[in-house]
């Protein structure tokens, strides 16, 4: 479609020439009129008698703004539309530190999609994978963001109105940067900096330094959330046991001396502040509010309230009253649940979402983003956030928002069917898991990890019936990535995990049964069917490269190469097991002898979920690395 902008077009031209193929539209004097008008107030969007016309403040309006015009011009001939913002800032928080690191250009495509979803923020979560010259190691083969990569992403994302916030880390969560010797003297942990050490905040204003660099903004998020072994390593040894709020004010006052010496508006995840709250808290007076002399001691910074556990929402409204005793209002991050394992957990994702944004609306919360953390792994590509992301974009602008309203603007925005996509999250919803996987299943990760002979979560799958439940599953996939063309490789390749699972999920507790019942028969079908598995999940491995190559750099591929290769190698060893069973060269498998029991891991203290894990604890109960 030919369109001919006239008015307040100075500052979205350049970001409408970044989107126009995108949008499939064309700038043209002989286009169709709009007239662009830039106001305090509310977003307006109308087409009356062949003229159309959008009101914005901000340039991010105006990119939604286009979007809506574009929706509806394609349904009807005359519409007038006004949306109000709920929120100052409403972005998202992409995570390139947990093995992936999205390339630039993806970068870039996740910005035009925010853009038209009218999403005005994106911070790059990186712990090391970011360049910092005076540390070589700082991010070595990981993937690392060069000051340059990361001034082209701040330089796009201005042309479209949206602010990007570099977010790093300034005191834990850093075990991937201080595993190299240089690091050596500065940890007090394996992934805490050693607090009061010179060496310390040396390398910090390093690392500030050049995470902020490359940035328009003056605002950084400094991260210090996690700690829980603070003081407790190097620093327990030279300095003796100090209490862990003390000593995380103490460093947090001298990494805000770095930031203003560089001009920067710092802000954290606060939930090292949490212990302040309860209501038996000894930081408290004899009245039950927070001791003044306690509030004094906490610098001048931002709080961000990280929660996307909760679907009550009367939790994140006492949250957000907790932290205004502090005397701030907090900035809200909810989460997209992209890292459940292979799978997004959309239902989660969804409950947790519309109690948070429903709390902060009522509380006055002002900022809010949804994170994209790809913990152990980033085996779930961070595309399939984008049905969440259009969620919290509605949330942004509407009072009230449905899953019917945010599926008509998906379509438009991120070219899918938002209904599709819901499909992916029976992956790990599987029976056996309660409604909305609440409790986190991974079932999908579990089953397609676990060794066949060893069999760790059979018990824990067992009498579910699986195998069919995923075989069903493959039709409906099939029948979804016919339908999003836009989409077809990453529905292709999560078709195929539901193939593989189909078979697999409980190939394991066939085997011991046919074992216990000394069938020789059936057992050497069985080995028909370990090919048939060896086969498929070397082909997924493919189809999950074609993915990861379409939206992230090289490094971290590895890793995944090697669990998909752990899976098939390890299928060769079954198969020598049985053969040589079999044919009568040992009595028993001692693999088969031993009693299965259910998987007592961490993630199993609760009901309503097959399993959950870190690969490690889901491929062997030994020793995978020490």
């Amino acid at each position: 479609m030919e369109l001919h902008f006239t008015g307040d077009v100075t500052s979205i031209l350049e970001g409408l020439k970044l989107i126009e193929e995108n949008l499939s539209i064309q700038l043209s004097d002989d286009g169709y009129p709009i007239h662009v008008v830039k106001q305090d107030g509310h977003l307006h969007v109308m087409n009356h008698n062949g003229q159309g016309e959008i009101c914005f403040e901000k340039p991010i309006h105006f990119f939604r703004g286009l979007g809506l015009f574009l929706e509806h011009y394609r349904k009807e001939n005359e519409f007038d539309l006004s949306e109000e913002p709920r929120f100052e800032m409403s972005g998202v928080m992409l995570d390139a530190s947990r093995n992936a690191v999205p390339t630039v250009s993806d970068v870039e495509k996740l910005l035009q999609r925010m853009a038209v979803m009218g999403l005005d923020t994106l911070m790059l979560y990186t712990e090391d994978t970011y360049e910092v010259k005076e540390h070589p190691y700082f991010g070595y083969m990981r993937g690392r963001y060069s000051t340059e990569e990361l001034k082209a992403c701040d330089d796009y994302a201005s042309k479209l109105g949206i602010e990007m916030i570099p977010c790093i880390q300034s005191l834990g969560h850093l075990r991937e940067a201080l595993k190299w010797n240089y690091a050596s003297t500065f940890k007090d942990t394996d992934d805490i900096l050693l607090v009061d050490e010179p060496g310390t905040y040396q390398f910090l204003e390093n690392c500030i330094r050049a995470a902020s660099e490359p940035f328009r903004t003056k605002r950084i998020h400094i991260g210090m959330d996690e700690t829980f072994q603070l003081g407790l390593g190097k620093y327990l040894e030279k300095h003796g046991y100090e209490n862990h709020i003390d000593i995380m004010n103490r460093h947090l006052q001298k990494v805000v001396s770095i930031t203003e010496k560089y001009g920067l508006k710092p802000m954290i995840w606060s939930d090292m502040y949490f212990p302040l709250f309860s209501e038996d808290s000894k930081y408290r007076d004899e009245n039950g509010k927070i001791r003044e002399d306690i509030l004094a001691t906490i610098p001048d910074v931002e709080l961000v309230y990280w929660n996307y556990y909760r679907k009550e929402q009367e939790v994140y409204e006492k949250d957000f009253q907790h932290h205004k005793q502090l005397g701030r209002n907090a900035i809200f991050a909810g989460g997209a649940w992209t890292w459940n394992g292979i799978v997004p957990n959309y239902g989660k994702a969804i409950v947790t979402t519309e109690a948070a944004m429903a709390a902060s609306k009522k509380e006055g919360i002002k900022e809010v983003f949804v994170t994209l953390w790809g913990d152990n792994g980033a085996e779930t590509p961070f595309s399939t956030s984008l049905p969440i992301l259009q969620l919290f974009a509605e949330h942004t602008y509407q009072k009230e928002v449905t899953l019917e309203h945010t599926a008509e603007r998906y379509a438009f925005c991120g070219e899918g069917n938002f209904d599709d996509f819901m499909v992916l999250k029976r992956l790990d919803e599987t029976p056996g898991v309660m409604k909305d996987n609440m409790n986190s299943s991974m079932t999908s990760k579990v089953l397609l990890y676990q060794d066949i002979l060893i069999g760790l979560y059979d018990e824990n799958s067992k009498g579910l019936s699986l195998g069919e439940h995923y075989e069903k599953l493959v039709s409906e996939i099939e029948k979804a990535k016919h339908n999003n063309p836009k989409w077809e490789s990453l529905f292709d390749f999560y078709e195929q995990l539901a193939r593989v699972l189909s078979v697999k999920a409980e190939i394991g507790i066939k085997i011991k049964e046919v074992y216990e019942k000394k069938d020789y028969e059936q057992m050497r079908s069985i080995l028909s069917k370990l090919d048939w598995i060896q086969t498929n999940v070397d082909q997924l491995r493919q189809k999950h490269r074609r993915v990861w190559f379409e939206s992230y750099k090289p490094f971290g591929w590895e890793v995944l190469d090697i669990r998909y290769g752990g899976v098939i190698i390890r299928i060769d060893s079954v198969k020598y097991r049985i053969q040589e069973w079999l044919e009568g060269r040992i009595s028993a498998i001692e693999e088969l002898e031993e009693e299965r029991l259910r998987h007592d891991g961490p993630w199993e203290i609760v009901e309503g979920l097959v399993g959950g894990n870190v690969y490690h604890r889901i491929v062997t109960a030994g020793n995978f690395s020490l």
